[in-house]
């Protein structure tokens, strides 16, 4: 009788971890729906759990500079406005463990936001976009000196 129970229990847990990793996004886009359905709970366990790694220690790393909850930088810190009602997806991107999907915002401007695939899972990378907006800055700033020192004479 107690083999059988703990059969029981045994087959259980494995089906209950099945349908757990089951319901984990397969691809970018579902990621990115389910990141939104989370926004929209205010679930941030759910949130947390479709960040990357990388986008996770960037947020902890803010949130002991500002002195509040990992929870709270999470929530403040969202691909997209509270205000919005609409969200639009096109042209998903998948190039190996790296993949993009651009993404409007409440200002109807498309944006590009990566996505990286961790232990088979397909995460929203904020620090990937975090490190685009650096490069971005750099390549102005660069251009920048360019304009001021053209002007100069060796």
């Amino acid at each position: 009788m107690r083999f059988y129970f703990k059969f029981i229990i045994l087959i259980s847990t494995g089906l209950l971890f099945a349908c757990v990793d089951s319901a984990k996004p397969s691809t970018p886009l579902e990621t990115l729906k389910a990141y939104t359905q989370a926004i929209k709970k205010k679930d941030t366990t759910t949130m947390k759990i479709l960040l990357s790694d990388a986008s996770i220690k960037m947020s902890e790393r803010e949130a002991k500079s500002q002195n509040v909850s990992l929870d709270e930088i999470v929530k403040r810190e969202t691909l997209f406005s509270e205000n919005q009602k609409t969200v639009e997806f096109r042209n998903e991107k998948i190039d190996g463990d790296k993949a993009t999907i651009e993404m409007k915002d409440s200002f109807d401007s498309w944006n590009t936001v990566p996505f990286v695939r961790e232990d088979g899972v397909w995460k929203i990378d904020k620090q990937g976009i975090a490190n685009r907006m650096m490069q971005d800055f750099e390549q102005s700033d660069k251009r920048l000196d360019d304009i001021i020192n053209q002007g100069r004479q060796p």
